[in-house]
């Protein structure tokens, strides 16, 4: 059994690493400031799930930010590997308030990695984004420069990558970063556009769509990218960027829509906004690096991810019809 702090615990990706983790019988400490950066209802129901049935789970309400909270947590327990799952997402959003991607991203970032550094930890892991590939041509593989973001989201995710890489070279702290593409599936985030497509075709709400509908995204499922991150957290790797996302050939917005539709027996109504200078419009992942360090491919079609993810909307209508998007 390893023990794993794993930081940003009530997030969408977060909540899902830690069920996977405890259900291998590793032991996980999890920390969230649980923010209200969107409907804090779907981030209690995280951990709720976690909590039922979890026997060797520990969760501590603390900001990466603060590091002397976080200075308790580290002499109190001895850690095995650091999981950063905690941030500041959302490439609009960070447009608009930049300074809190920076606080958390970057500085939150550093101080995990040098109390890693104090405490002998010896695996770090770092989740960063698909959004760092902008100007590139697809696939996008991790030698690509990646030094030109069109968002505050992706320079601070930049800028903590950068961290990390320095933290491996000074003091030799096993790395993996992990390059996510367009991660969807049950309890997502509701700023997110399948959350707001399933939500917003359901109740008859216009869906907002920047641009024709016609730009493309590499939509990974849940569990594949927590599987991902799992095994990236139990294999030693030196140092290395890593791509998780679909494989496969970019999914057009307009199809995700139109399969949405057919599952909920609902049509969309469409409200058109000009395409975004922070958006992205591709991306494609080429995951043979993650095939050939952890052994890792996506199992989960975007067809059948869509389809669980309907179903958790249907589930839980009670508490969807609640949250705010």
């Amino acid at each position: 059994m390893s023990v794993f702090l794993l930081a940003g615990t009530a997030g969408f990706i977060g909540a899902k690493v830690a069920e996977q983790l405890l259900a291998k019988g590793h032991f996980v400490v999890g920390v969230d400031n649980v923010n209200s950066a969107y409907d804090t209802r779907l981030k209690i129901f995280r951990l709720r799930e976690i909590s039922r049935s979890a026997k060797n789970f520990l969760f501590y309400q603390n900001d990466i930010e603060d590091i002397a909270a976080l200075e308790k947590l580290f002499q109190k327990h001895s850690f095995d590997a650091v999981i950063n799952l905690a941030a500041r997402a959302g490439v609009r959003a960070s447009v608009e308030n930049p300074f809190v991607y920076m606080t958390t991203n970057a500085i939150g970032t550093l101080n995990l990695l040098e109390l890693s550094r104090r405490n002998n930890v010896k695996k770090f892991v770092l989740a960063s984004t698909s959004s760092l590939y902008a100007g590139q041509k697809p696939p996008f593989t991790e030698d690509f420069p990646a030094n030109s973001p069109l968002s505050p989201y992706a320079a601070t995710k930049k800028a903590a990558e950068t961290l990390a890489i320095t933290y491996h070279n000074l003091y030799k702290i096993d790395l993996s970063i992990l390059r996510y593409f367009t991660v969807f599936g049950p309890a997502g985030r509701p700023d997110m556009c399948i959350f707001r497509f399933i939500k917003g075709i359901d109740e008859g709400t216009p869906l907002e769509i920047f641009g024709d509908g016609a730009q493309t995204r590499d939509f990974t499922y849940l569990d594949d990218i927590a599987r991902g991150t799992v095994l990236a957290a139990e294999t030693p790797v030196g140092c290395e960027i890593i791509n998780l996302g679909g494989g496969g050939e970019p999914v057009p917005l307009n199809a995700v829509i139109a399969f949405i539709e057919n599952e909920l027996g609902k049509n969309a109504l469409r409200l058109s906004r000009p395409f975004h200078a922070a958006d992205m419009s591709v991306t494609a992942a080429d995951v043979s690096k993650a095939k050939r360090l952890l052994g890792w491919t996506p199992r989960v079609s975007w067809q059948e991810g869509l389809r669980h993810t309907v179903a958790w909307h249907n589930a839980q209508r009670e508490l969807v019809n609640k949250i705010i998007v």
